[in-house]
């Protein structure tokens, strides 16, 4: 019986490009020890107790929230509980999740456009590069595109079947979107509301009521959690973290909000002057940076080394030695950051995304995460919307209506915002992808019929795509070699050429134009979707493409370790890559790297023995200054840990008085303080911790914290054989901290007993 089902019912190539899916998604990802720290380390407070896994605490002490919505770290801290805290098991849900929107993509393309066009569409999702980036990690947006997806696939169910229930399920489940990335969620709502007005078969006063009760239910799923949240007594749950002001409608309407399209750095609220001042010093740290800069040298090991380290990495990452980024920003000039910083000037954005404009997504900087196929799509759309007439709006018309309502707002933020990642434009993957899926078959049918101007839009479409692939990978012919970029830009020409003599003269050569197309067009996307894989992925901010080496793409940002596959420094010298941007994307890179956290710390066993061993009863094991000290120990030790800072340093989160009143109740006696360790140079609340020194006994570092000289015994052993984590084996700002490999940085340990 299944033998026959399966011969039936089962499309193959669907089967085929979903385990290419988990392939990309899934492949290595236990390499992988910490993801991206911050989520890691609310996961592991998560898995100790009910308080902390509701409100998504970030440490122990459930003192502050991560500062996103709780519902994907639920379902990460789900999966940690099943499997064991790990860092694949944190990712599984987002790689699984991934794989669920291939088949979304294909059930919502196939009823009205075929089966394959829906293959098309489901293959395009599979291999968008930054989708296959960001699956590979524990960041968000995965998940949303997946929920957004079912909730799409709920309406369109809904609408065909005439099902108010499924309708307002659908809108439940984007309100249950909003709880996993709050406003983003909302892009989509547009799309949901023309395509319920346009293609349900109610009358007006009946879809009146039916859009009035499915905005209801959306608000009510959207803000249930913020409701219960902010009507908590503060004193009785955590700070909201990146809120300013300890709300969650703040967090979601400022922070999450209309700062990403605005690029206001700050959290709003709070102690926002504190912004401003980080600002200024990685202003002048960025000057400094830049007029200090030194060649990056190339050690025996492979790993690389970079004078003036110190004033580098503030501009260059933004990542000192807590490890956390800075409220939105890495300095005025959009230089350095995670993303690379390729924002020369105040027009550009922030994390190498590019300067503003109606091209922002053809430029470099973002062309390589999900453009590759956006040519196709607005050509192919015209073919499709061709014979659209008032009275005569089919199901293919109102669909394709849907998804460009889906992508046109969507692409128009990204290219006017002002804060955002690369990875966010996941976003872009599944209208692009139906898009093209659809397209292409319904370009292919009018090329076919011969009938009038139409049958040209497939060569259009073909040429346009594969020139703008050749501008893509042209960007990186010192890196990959220029091989690639001639041979698609040839296999398009070719393709192109060729459907143009078969449209004119015989079709026989139809087969080869098709093949050399649908060639041209994917090596690029596929290549890409591969690096993560092939190159090592950046956890914290993940984006495709082979940038790690340095070489080409005005965007990119090195994305792992530059020993992997033996492309080490020496080879960027020889191609005559280093420039004082290089250099700064490589300096970060150090604490991006797959196996240790994002900060450059790692567990050290003396200082978790010390800690342990003085231990007399106190509920918490220390306080950290920030996440990224305290990570090793509750992720991989198991540990209580008290964070005294959420993500940004400016959210008041302790005060004197709290701080001295953990010690009186014995619950907390030692305090570990990392230079720089929050979103600005003074790692926090001065006055706790000009508390903490004044009050605290200093305990000798050779006491507590494994030497300069022990960490390097201790890493030539650890790295011997092993290529994944060499690159990380300096500390940021030569800061190490508690069990950093540079363990003799400004990483202070105090005891205080009152």
């Amino acid at each position: 019986m299944i033998k026959n089902w399966f011969k039936s019912r089962a499309d193959i190539p669907l089967i085929i490009t979903m385990l290419i899916s988990a392939f990309l998604n899934g492949y290595n990802i236990w390499q992988d020890k910490y993801v991206n720290t911050y989520y890691t380390t609310a996961v592991a407070s998560m898995l100790e107790n009910f308080h902390n896994f509701f409100f998504a605490s970030l440490d122990s002490a459930g003192s502050v929230t991560v500062d996103k919505p709780p519902v994907v770290f639920w379902l990460q801290t789900a999966s940690a509980y099943i499997f064991g805290l790990h860092g694949w098991s944190v990712i599984l849900p987002q790689a699984l999740a991934q794989v669920g929107s291939v088949l979304l993509v294909y059930l919502l393309v196939k009823p009205s456009f075929g089966t394959i066009a829906a293959r098309l569409a489901a293959f395009a999702m599979a291999t968008t590069p930054i989708a296959v980036a960001v699956s590979r990690t524990n960041n968000i947006d995965a998940m949303l595109v997946f929920t957004l997806l079912l909730a799409t696939w709920l309406l369109f169910r809904g609408i065909k079947n005439s099902k108010t229930g499924l309708i307002l399920a659908a809108f439940a489940v984007v309100g249950i979107a909003f709880n996993e990335k709050m406003l983003q969620a909302y892009m989509i709502v547009p799309a949901f509301g023309l395509f319920y007005l346009l293609a349900s078969k109610f009358n007006w006063k009946r879809k009146a009521v039916i859009l009035a009760g499915s905005a209801v239910v959306l608000l009510i799923v959207s803000l249930s959690w913020a409701v219960v949240v902010d009507s908590t007594p503060a004193d009785q749950r955590p700070y909201m973290g990146s809120s300013g002001t300890n709300s969650v409608l703040n967090l979601a309407f400022g922070y999450n909000g209309l700062s990403r399209l605005t690029g206001d750095r700050g959290i709003g609220g709070g102690r926002g002057d504190q912004n401003s001042e980080w600002k200024q010093r990685a202003s002048t740290n960025s000057s400094k940076s830049n007029s200090d800069q030194t060649q990056t040298t190339a050690s025996s090991d492979g790993t690389t080394a970079t004078g003036d380290t110190g004033t580098n990495n503030m501009a260059a990452g933004g990542f000192s030695a807590g490890g956390q980024l800075p409220p939105g920003g890495f300095g005025d000039n959009g230089q350095g950051g995670p993303g690379g910083g390729f924002g020369r000037n105040s027009g550009g954005g922030m994390f190498g995304t590019g300067e503003k404009g109606p091209l922002r997504l053809f430029q470099s900087a973002l062309s390589g995460q999900a453009s590759w196929l956006l040519p196709f799509a607005l050509i192919a759309s015209i073919g499709l919307l061709a014979g659209i007439r008032r009275r005569n709006l089919t199901q293919k018309h109102q669909e394709v209506i849907f998804w460009l309502a889906w992508l046109l707002p969507a692409a128009a933020f990204f290219s006017v915002a002002g804060f955002f990642h690369q990875y966010y434009l996941i976003m872009l993957a599944p209208p692009i992808s139906a898009l093209f899926g659809a397209g292409f078959v319904e370009l292919w049918k009018q090329y076919r019929e011969r009938s009038n101007w139409l049958s040209w839009l497939l060569p259009v479409a073909v040429l346009a795509t594969s020139v703008f692939s050749w501008f893509v990978l042209q960007n990186y012919n010192k890196t990959i070699g220029s091989g690639w970029s001639i041979g698609v830009l040839i296999l398009g020409i070719m393709g192109t050429a060729l459907l143009v003599i078969a449209r004119l003269k015989s079709e026989k050569f139809t087969r080869f134009a098709i093949i050399a197309s649908v060639l041209a067009m994917f090596i690029g996307p596929v290549y890409w979707a591969l690096t993560p894989i092939a190159y090592g992925g950046n956890s914290m901010i993940p984006q495709a493409g082979p940038t790690q080496f340095g070489g080409g793409g005005g965007g990119g940002m090195p994305g792992g370790n530059f020993s992997k596959r033996g492309q080490s420094a020496n080879r960027q010298q020889a191609e005559g890559t280093h420039t004082s941007i290089d250099t700064e994307q490589r300096s970060s890179t150090r604490s991006r790297g797959m196996g240790r956290p994002n900060g450059s710390q790692s567990l050290d066993q003396k200082t978790l023995s010390y800690l342990q061993q003085h231990n007399t009863g106190e509920t918490y094991l220390f306080a950290a200054s920030n996440y990224s000290t305290a990570a090793p120990y509750m992720i991989e030790a198991g540990q209580k840990v008290i964070i005294m800072n959420g993500f940004v340093s400016s959210d008041p989160v302790y005060t004197v008085d709290k701080i001295k009143a953990l010690v009186e109740s014995g619950q907390v006696k030692y305090f570990m303080i990392n230079g720089g360790g929050g979103g600005r140079p003074d790692s926090g609340n001065s006055e706790v911790t000009a508390w903490i020194k004044e009050h605290g006994k200093l305990i000798p570092t050779d006491e507590w914290k494994t030497t300069t000289g022990e960490a390097s015994t201790d890493a030539q052993a650890s790295n011997s054989g092993n290529d994944k984590t060499s690159s990380n084996s300096i500390a940021q700002d030569g800061q190490g901290g508690p069990g950093g490999d540079e363990r003799g940085g400004s990483g202070t340990l105090y005891e205080i007993t009152l």
